[in-house]
């Protein structure tokens, strides 16, 4: 194999989702090789509103779409239907998130697209999944992450009112599962010849990796281990991944912090006085080399507690370059998370920008289906394509 080659390079990819459970699968399977063609409608994705606008791209957008191409296509308009079917003909992989009834009313359900070409893999994601009795109810992130207990959770631990999560984890973990069912489907079809739909549901997906919810189902939280704390030290904030008894013991024994209690000290005093012969410890060491040098020698795990926006300056980060400049399209360059995948005889990550709505109409039309700029324009005239003024620019 060509260690230059993407892995999944010659898969065809119709992205139809928008904000992020789908989108995020299909940057990552843009980043491994495949041809993500977006399908955009024209009133856009609403991540098309949210973050830092550079050459006309926000930054939530640009991050969960970049490497892709777009087509705009309004599904209500007669003909889009055809156009669709014309395209699905031609898939590996079609991505979809609206709630299950959407695609069946618009008459590109699973069954009518297998119709048109049994060997598409089509990947359903929902909040709730299909057909259940919850399945109508719209669901973002935040109404999985309360749904599935992790507000709740997060609450009780922090001693804390209920409050949202900083991050959408409910949508990433769904696409990633989705992703390792597509690539199945895929394996499987190279056997059965025929394709399938995956329907996960953003629920399942929380539930299936949270780590921690056997705790909360067996009603066992006291057997785990007590939760990390978070020390200020001369250079700054860290957390220490130990149970701060097994800490204590550590500092005491190994590097000859004098025990401030006595036997016949109350616990409850004897916890306060040895947590602060801890911090005092702790904050007299002034650089992280002295950070490094005691946790090293007491053998912990620990880390900086580091502000995200200087994250391009995390030492493993750097190195592996999990950070890059791109093209932001207005004559520089702006940063983005690369892909993780680190392949001994392949090569992946983000392969450009995000694009503009129906930027690459003609482009993809004549790419998959042959279409001349003719074509292409009876198109838009009968409104089924459209593109913003961004998108006729660079073309």
């Amino acid at each position: 194999m060509n260690a230059t080659a993407y892995p999944l390079e010659g898969l065809k990819v119709l992205d139809f989702s928008r904000v992020l459970a789908g989108p995020f699968a299909g940057r990552m399977l843009a980043d491994l090789g495949a041809d993500v063609v977006k399908v955009e409608p024209p009133d856009g994705d609403v991540t098309r509103l949210w973050g830092r606008e550079i050459g006309g791209l926000p930054g939530y957008y640009h991050q969960q779409n970049a490497g892709k191409r777009n087509i705009c296509i309004d599904l209500r308009a007669p003909g889009a239907r055809d156009l669709v079917f014309a395209l699905v003909a031609e898939a590996d992989i079609l991505i979809e998130n609206y709630r299950p009834d959407v695609m069946p009313r618009l008459g590109l359900g699973y069954g009518d697209l297998r119709a048109v070409n049994p060997r598409l893999v089509m990947l359903s994601i929902s909040g709730f999944g299909q057909g259940g009795p919850e399945s109508h109810r719209p669901a973002y992130a935040p109404i999985v992450h309360a749904e599935a207990g992790l507000m709740a959770r997060q609450a009780r631990r922090a001693g804390i009112e209920p409050a949202e999560l900083p991050l959408s984890v409910a949508d990433t973990n769904a696409s990633l599962h989705g992703l390792v069912g597509v690539l199945a489907a895929v394996i499987q079809r190279q056997h059965t010849g025929l394709g399938q739909h995956l329907d996960i549901s953003m629920i399942d997906a929380t539930v299936c990796t949270d780590d921690q919810l056997h705790y909360d189902l067996e009603d066992s939280e006291r057997t785990g281990p007590l939760p990390s704390d978070t020390w200020m030290t001369g250079a700054g904030r860290i957390l220490i991944s130990a149970d701060v008894r097994y800490l204590w013991q550590l500092l005491n024994r190994e590097l000859g912090v004098t025990d401030p209690a006595s036997k016949d000290t109350p616990l409850e005093e004897k916890i306060r006085l040895r947590r602060e012969a801890i911090s005092a410890y702790l904050a007299a060491l002034q650089t992280w080399e002295d950070v490094e040098a005691a946790m090293a020698h007491i053998n912990l795990a620990w880390g900086q507690v580091r502000d995200p926006a200087n994250l391009a300056e995390q030492p493993t980060l750097a190195h592996r370059g999990a950070i890059v400049q791109i093209d932001d399209r207005a004559g520089g360059t702006r940063p983005i998370p690369q892909s993780p995948y680190r392949f001994s005889n392949a090569t992946s990550g983000v392969r450009g920008p995000a694009s503009h709505r129906g930027e690459h109409n003609t482009v993809v039309l004549k790419a998959w289906l042959g279409m001349d700029q003719d074509a292409v324009a009876a198109l838009v005239r009968s409104g089924v394509l459209s593109c913003d003024e961004l998108a006729n620019a660079a073309d």
